[in-house]
């Protein structure tokens, strides 16, 4: 049995950015999908990878419930949220996406100390420089998405191009340890 066609409507961003005051790195996807809106949690779709990829990528249990992946994003002193504040999009389709009104980050960006940005993505990377960059300068690192609909990405290609993440992260603890000093940010 065939399901109906998803139709296109105008949507606000469901989920609050989280970060706190030691967030370190910021990630950002582009707009959440059907199953994240349901959740109200980012990456909520049983297939998108973003979860077991970051995991193993810090050497951690997966984390599966709301109140897990919270902590674990704090343990790791990460911050997620999406280039869009709203938009219409028809499902979940990144390529559906008109009528963009980004976020402002600057709530994120003035409270953590945050290094780098990496979109999730190039439908994140590409809304971020066209809406973002402009008004913050920040540069951001074009990531390949977690999305199920990334196929040519196994889980293990995705590891090792995101580890970048976790070295940054443990170059930034690794500076503050040995200097004494707060970590920077860009």
């Amino acid at each position: 049995m065939k399901r109906p066609m998803a139709e296109a409507e105008f949507l606000v961003h469901p989920i609050p950015p989280f970060y706190d005051t030691e967030s370190r790195v910021l990630v950002l996807g582009s707009f959440p999908s059907v199953k994240s809106r349901e959740t109200g949690f980012f990456y909520g779709h049983p297939r998108n990878r973003y979860w077991s990829m970051i995991a193993a990528i810090c050497g951690t249990e997966t984390p599966v419930t709301i109140e897990q992946k919270k902590a674990f994003l704090s343990t790791q002193h990460i911050a997620m949220w999406d280039t869009i504040r709203s938009c219409t999009i028809t499902g979940s389709s990144d390529s559906s996406i008109r009528d963009v009104v980004p976020n402002d980050l600057d709530r994120i960006l003035k409270t953590a100390p945050i290094r780098n940005i990496y979109c999730n993505g190039t439908t994140s990377y590409n809304l971020y420089m066209k809406y973002i960059y402009p008004r913050t300068g920040r540069p951001a690192l074009k990531m390949p998405s977690t999305s199920p609909a990334n196929a040519a990405w196994t889980l293990e290609k995705l590891i090792g191009a995101w580890d970048v993440m976790k070295k940054d992260l443990e170059n930034d603890v690794h500076d503050a340890l040995h200097t004494g000093e707060k970590p920077s940010t860009m």
